[in-house]
Parts: structure tokens; sequence; C-alpha cells
């Protein structure tokens, strides 16, 4: 795990997931979880998700 990496707690994964789900784009997951969209956008790709498209 590099420096640049934050922990994702549980919680935080089951939300992003929602999030997701409900077409949130990830800008604006990134405020709700308060994480940088650079660690959003890669855990989505992690988790095998696709966000919607920013608009």
């Amino acid at each position: 795990m590099n420096t640049t990496e934050f922990h994702w707690t549980y919680e935080a994964v089951q939300t992003l997931i929602s999030l997701v789900r409900e077409g949130a784009p990830a800008s604006v997951i990134s405020l709700k979880l308060k994480r940088p969209i650079t660690e959003v956008r890669a855990k989505i790709g992690d988790l095998g998700l696709t966000p919607s498209a920013e608009t």
C-alpha cells in the first residue's frame, strides 16, 4: 500500500457501492465520502463497477 492510498472501511465501501448503483457520478461520491476523486475512481475500478458519466 503506498502513502497516497486511503483505508476503506466496510461502511465506506457499502456507501460507495450504493451511490454508484444510484447513478451518482464520481465527483458527487467524492464529496459525500470526503475522499479525493482519484481514490474514489480507483476504488470503483477495483470493485469492477462502472461510474455514471459526469454531467
